[in-house]
């Protein structure tokens, strides 16, 4: 089958991968490639914090590889249509179409049309050689990256200038036959792929490696299916592979945005990987569990250099995030038992919990504290400005959550004991979620600093809904406040900030947006407190909220569903969710 031609899957997402705020990746690969004035860009996915000094510079760094284009033969520019798809791009010139596609995941292959043309591109590296097939050219120091361009055309000029004294410029002519190709492979090894296979198969196998991933995962009703398997073209090519910290293949929760892991990113990443591949659902857990520390906390983040486990601003203290990885690890079982897996994360999973608990009840009232505002994955909610530490209803949930998963675990791997003792503890932890909390005058749970209740109306002060066995009276005046259309119930809820309140910004990260994650475990809490018929109708809102749109964002403006200019795009957790919810709503269907 000839899988570029015929895949269905393919056809559907033609130009969905725009090469402005979409990328052309591919599954493990370090490689974005972008187009700007009909020329092309190669930015790298990787931090290079030990060259840079800051965990975010890779966001200003200009492209490894920029303005690269094919021009004519006397070296004008050839203008481009553009067309895209997740195996491959194709430029359509006046000299014919130039395809590219991964070969591997440090490997781009250009499969070249007949003809007399050029390549041009700037590289900003500071070494440069050219050979008889192409040329190498290298950064040194701290960072070390190598780009190797081969062709098997017949080269009739080829030049590399230095322009400044860490970038070069190489411009070539070439004489293409029927079957020629072009590689570039961009890589920290010391060796290089410098073997030009077929390109025409090699555009294939590109084709069906990504036919057969969308092929795997489960079907959904027909007005999902565009968004749906673009979630998964997401899914796919924001993985990356192992590199020292980096010890699993992981999902990052946007190549352009958040280069590397992040905790609890991970655990809502692995609810979508469980529908097509167990093992990898399953290592989106255990690449936080690698770097476990002693004490039992778990990184924040881990990238390729480092983890994240303490950081001086906005306060000094220790980070991580919120504690559901018993709760992720659970859905997984569920979906497809594994008994080997439960046993596998049990203890790491006990000691994250004692964690919590030793080292974050600082007044010893048997209800923990963030420490430090990122520990929430709420970095700039209104609950932290006045400082920290905080008592908050969403963490005490989440640790109710564990503990409740940590019994189901605990009974799978015939530890009856545990299982009665984590019950006990579960069900303590609601009791005194509920009577050092709930503030009956206004119907909500609190968050505290200094015993004193911190008056800003946020959907973490419904989370204890997750309980699923409140008092009845308790629960409904929640569901009051979340049906309420000026306060969480706007046309694309859950503001993180509820609209009525002051505090409410919709378009600063946790300060008024729509996120994703919060919809999808207030879906769980009304689910297990009894309203189904809710719990369906914000599904489908959600649901709605995505499918409206381009892209997948990383939060959304909850009045008019539009994406705020500071969300990151091709975002992990919003494209895993949607796969959720549109399975799920469409096995109810």
């Amino acid at each position: 089958m000839n899988t570029e031609l015929t895949s269905t899957y393919l056809k559907m997402l033609k130009n969905r991968i725009n090469l402005k705020n979409i990328p052309f990746s591919d599954r493990g690969s370090r490689l974005l490639v972008f187009q700007t004035d009909h020329k092309l860009g190669v930015r790298l996915a990787e931090r290079w914090f030990k060259r840079e000094g800051q965990l975010s510079g890779y966001r200003q760094r200009p492209p490894l590889i920029e303005e690269w284009c094919f021009t004519d033969d006397s070296g004008q520019p050839l203008k481009c249509e553009l067309e895209t798809y997740p195996h491959c791009i194709q430029l359509h010139t006046t000299e014919g179409t130039f395809s590219i596609a991964f070969l591997d995941s440090e490997t781009l292959i250009v499969r070249l049309p007949p003809g007399q043309y050029g390549m041009t591109f700037r590289a900003n590296l500071d070494q440069a050689q050219a050979d008889r097939r192409g040329g190498i050219l290298r950064v040194i120091g701290d960072i070390r990256r190598n780009i190797a361009y081969t062709t098997n055309a017949k080269i009739t000029k080829n030049l590399i200038q230095p322009i400044e004294p860490d970038a070069h410029e190489v411009h070539m002519l070439l004489t293409a036959d029927e079957e020629c190709g072009l590689m570039l492979n961009i890589t920290p090894r010391l060796g290089f792929n410098r073997h030009i296979p077929d390109p025409t198969q090699a555009i294939e196998a590109a084709a069906r490696r990504w036919h057969a991933w969308f092929a795997a995962a489960p079907p959904v009703l027909d007005k999902f299916q565009q968004q749906y398997y673009y979630a998964w073209w997401v899914m796919r090519a924001g993985l990356i592979s192992t590199r020292f910290f980096t010890t699993r293949e992981a999902m990052t929760p946007s190549k352009i945005h958040y280069v590397g892991v992040w905790q609890w990113d991970s655990f809502f990443h692995s609810l979508a990987y469980r529908y097509v591949d167990r093992h990898l659902a399953q290592d989106q857990i255990r690449i936080l569990l690698d770097h476990q520390r002693e004490d039992g906390m778990i990184p924040d983040a881990v990238h390729d250099e480092g983890v994240v486990t303490h950081l001086s601003s906005p306060v000094d203290a220790d980070v991580t995030k919120p504690p559901l990885i018993a709760w992720s690890a659970w859905k997984l079982y569920e979906h497809e038992p594994d008994r080997e897996f439960l046993e596998e994360i049990y203890e790491p999973i006990t000691r994250s919990n004692d964690w919590w608990f030793e080292k974050n009840d600082l007044d010893q009232n048997g209800l923990c504290e963030y420490q430090h505002p990122f520990s929430s994955g709420l970095d700039d909610s209104p609950l932290w400005d006045g400082g920290m530490p905080v008592e908050s209803p969403d963490l005490n949930t989440y640790l109710f959550l564990q503990q409740e998963s940590l019994a189901k675990i605990a009974r799978v791997i015939g530890l009856k004991n545990d299982a009665k003792m984590w019950e006990r503890r579960a069900q303590a932890m609601a009791n005194r979620i509920i009577t050092k909390m709930w503030d009956p005058g206004n119907g909500l749970f609190w968050a505290k600093r200094n015993g004193q209740p911190i008056y800003v109306r946020t959907p973490f002060s419904l989370f204890p809904l997750l309980i699923g066995r409140l008092p009845s009276e308790i629960a409904q005046a929640l569901i009051n406040h979340l049906n309420d259309p000026n306060e969480f119930m706007p046309r694309y809820p859950v503001p993180s900030v509820a609209i009525n309140d002051p505090n409410y910004n919709p378009e600063q990260m946790w300060r008024g947006p729509t996120w994703l994650n919060v919809n999808y475990l207030l879906i769980e809490g009304l689910q297990k407190s009894g309203y189904a018929e809710l719990a369906d109708k914000l599904s489908l809102q959600t649901l709605e909220l995505v499918n409206e749109r381009e892209d997948i964002y990383e939060y959304y403006h909850p009045e008019t569903g539009i994406n705020p200019p500071k969300a990151a795009s091709i975002f992990g957790w919003s494209s895993a969710i949607f796969i959720d919810l549109a399975v799920r709503s469409s096995k109810l269907a």
